[in-house]
């Protein structure tokens, strides 16, 4: 460099240029790049997502997670639009309650873009002990775990719930399953008493699925909160001599085979991953084979290659037949109180979608479903 700092070299550096002159590209070449090459990524314009759904429609032309959320969101409007009016599966898991998401789904819900719903019994539980007027609260995975115990407070990752609450709706459980006939229920059947009973909180998912005739199955309730509630019972039952209701599970399986038999088609949704996806998936194919889900996403944090249900993908589901060949899917790779609100979002602020929104109802006779009408 000279002393005024420019530099004094006559070398001319074109290598990159020359190199690239000597590239023989065939047409067949040439087209493929074109095409490969035809949609250049968008810098987001922070400016112009003045809202979810515009925050949501840009990330389709961003890249990584982001623009998967963007492919659920549309794989979810694809359908709510379908003409064929295909029946909407929600599989839920996770402490989705404990997360704040209780009233996104249920927003979900009473705005028809939920027909049917698999949930782990802890969701709903949660749900049932919000609607009693108990709370979960801001807490910290860093707490003295000991003396939360001592404390009688539970702990979901940085979420508090009060045990002592646990314990009374236990009670609530136990006492409305003794105050139904003894006979034997699917879990749909038990789900709905208990939505009768949180019906009053208007933001129960739980009460709401009930007042919109949306059935709730709960394929492993004995793994949960309502299931140690029931185990009281039956233990105090048993030392009284009384005989009790009897949840049925494999009546579960033939009631949501039912449902997929007898629509149209098929869409489902899956927050995180478990048995209530694996659940939904199965009742492709419970009583007999059918062309399987027409849509699907999933909003997981699981990788695939753990082998494990809840990461296993949705092109692996198509060698079960549970999901259709030609499926329009999507999978994001995203925490679930940070994916679901956004493709709720993109969902519940569009008027094309909300306006008119035809029901579903379910016509039940104890286990046969007689019909799926499409409400006027």
């Amino acid at each position: 460099m000279s002393r005024e700092g420019k530099s004094s070299s006559k070398v001319k550096f074109k290598y990159f240029e020359s190199k690239a002159a000597e590239i023989d590209l065939s047409k067949k070449v040439e087209a493929e790049r074109k095409e490969l090459l035809s949609v250049p990524v968008n810098q987001l314009d922070l400016k112009k997502a003045t809202s979810i759904r515009n925050l949501v429609e840009a990330w389709s032309r961003t890249s990584i997670q982001s623009r998967s959320i963007s492919e659920c969101a549309h794989v979810y409007e694809n359908m709510i639009s379908d003409k064929d009016r295909p029946t909407i599966f929600l599989g839920l898991s996770g402490a989705l309650i404990a997360g704040g998401l209780r009233k996104v789904i249920r927003d979900l819900v009473d705005a028809g873009f939920v027909d049917a719903i698999a949930s782990t019994g802890a969701i709903v539980y949660q749900d049932l002990y919000q609607a009693l007027g108990y709370k979960h609260y801001m807490g910290t995975p860093k707490a003295d775990d000991a003396i939360l115990h001592d404390l009688y407070i539970d702990r979901i990752y940085d979420a508090y719930v009060d045990e002592v609450g646990f314990v009374k709706t236990d009670d609530v459980v136990g006492e409305l399953a003794a105050s139904l006939p003894p006979r034997k229920y699917s879990t749909r059947e038990f789900m709905h008493e208990l939505g009768v009973r949180a019906s009053s909180d208007p933001d129960s998912i739980i009460g709401t699925a009930a007042k919109r005739g949306v059935p709730i199955f709960v394929p492993a309730i004995a793994d949960s909160s309502i299931g140690i509630g029931l185990a009281g019972l039956y233990r105090a039952a048993k030392k009284a001599g009384e005989k009790l209701l009897q949840l049925d599970t494999i009546q579960d399986n033939y009631e949501i085979a039912q449902i997929v038999l007898k629509s149209k088609k098929t869409g489902s949704i899956y927050i995180g991953g478990g048995v209530p996806k694996n659940y939904i998936n199965d009742a492709a194919v419970m009583l007999d084979y059918t062309s399987g889900h027409s849509y699907v996403f999933q909003i997981t944090t699981d990788a695939p290659h753990w082998g494990g249900l809840t990461g296993s993908t949705l092109d692996e589901a198509k060698s079960w037949g549970k999901v259709s060949k030609k499926a329009t899917r999507a999978t994001a790779y995203v925490e679930a109180t940070i994916g679901l609100p956004l493709v709720a979002g993109y969902i519940l602020e569009s008027e094309n979608l909300t306006k008119d929104r035809k029901r579903l109802d379910f016509v039940w006779d104890r286990d046969d479903l007689k019909a799926i009408r499409i409400r006027a």
